[in-house]
């Protein structure tokens, strides 16, 4: 039997990264590896993915504790000198739990604002299943996919250097669609690789029109999706006078509010006020009527006082005297 062959010890982390056979390499992996501090790199722009918490984030934090950070992250440069996150916020964000305070990464130049929210995108779909993620982060994902910016060819290199660097032995697989979903750049051919048919992508892609913070409130069911797509026809600012309305009182948003929310914005007439009218209630409650209600009295009472032969146009009558003369007296005594 033929003895298999010791596999070369890996002494550095540029080494790691290096140690497939060049023609399987991604060629964004030859720039190797640099330290920095944590505080040069700030996080990616209206993140579309929460950060781990609970259980998940403990584990996190106690692996590290035990063996540091062992993959890189990645950044891209900015203008100003200092560093963009895109691919290791959790690491990141456990390692200063950890009490680190700097990391190893790859750093990526003259990388386009498309690329990089694809090294976000799919740097989250390997970590965790599209069925977990939050409303929001589908979104996300199916927003990136659907926009007229998806390369199939420049995912399949991210996807690999992503895999790369947690696997350095991977070899880079086949990772074309074979369903040749993203020629067809149809809602129902995406919708195929992720279990959803065109409705529902459909909606998915109305829902990453809304702002961040309203993405919330739907990641924490504060109303639905159905409810999400219909805030999402509302300009920015709309969006955001909903937002203030929400964050400083109590009020659900139920479909036939979100509704009446899009009418208005439709007709140019929602604003802060109206919104909050809106959200309140206050637009569906009935104006107080100004008339009185009739009033019956009953026979026990006025019984006490008329005969059974009195009509009604005299018992009417001196009802009326007695009370003219009881206001009367009230507004002389000051009572009244």
């Amino acid at each position: 039997m033929q003895d298999r062959p010791v596999p070369k010890r890996i002494k550095s982390m540029d080494e790691l990264l290096m140690a497939v056979e060049p023609e399987n390499q991604v060629s964004n992996i030859k720039s190797g590896v640099v330290r920095l501090k944590f505080s040069q790199v700030d996080p990616y722009p209206n993140h579309p993915f929460r950060l781990y918490s609970g259980e998940r984030l403990d584990d996190m934090v106690a692996s590290i504790s035990n063996y540091g950070i062992l993959a890189p992250m990645i950044a891209r440069t900015k203008d100003n000198g200092r560093y963009e996150m895109l691919a290791g916020h959790n690491r990141m964000n456990a390692g200063k739990l950890a009490g680190l305070d700097e990391g190893d990464f790859i750093i990526k130049k003259n990388l386009s604002d498309e690329e990089a929210l694809m090294y976000v995108v799919e740097t989250n779909l390997l970590q965790r299943s599209f069925a977990d993620m939050l409303p929001s982060e589908k979104a996300a994902v199916l927003y990136l996919q659907y926009s007229k910016m998806f390369s199939q060819g420049k995912r399949n290199d991210i996807i690999a250097e992503l895999k790369m660097l947690e696997n350095p032995q991977y070899i880079k697989e086949n990772l074309t669609c074979g369903h040749d979903v993203h020629k067809l750049k149809s809602r129902d051919a995406i919708g195929y690789e992720y279990g959803l048919n065109g409705r529902s992508v459909a909606r998915y892609l109305r829902v990453y029109e809304l702002i961040s913070e309203l993405k919330i409130r739907l990641d924490d069911s504060e109303f639905t999706l159905v409810i999400a797509v219909t805030l999402s026809y509302l300009v920015e600012a709309e969006q955001q006078n909903i937002e203030k309305v929400l964050s400083e009182n109590e009020f659900k948003v139920d479909m036939k509010k979100a509704e009446m929310l899009r009418s208005y914005s439709e007709s140019s007439k929602l604003n802060e006020k109206t919104a909050y009218q809106i959200l309140s209630g206050e637009v569906n409650k009935k104006p107080k009527s100004t008339t009185l209600p009739p009033v019956k009295i009953k026979h026990k009472v006025y019984s006490k006082y008329f005969p059974a032969d009195t009509k009604a146009g005299e018992i009417e009558r001196i009802i009326d005297e007695a009370l003219e003369w009881y206001f009367a007296n009230k507004l002389k005594e000051g009572t009244a």
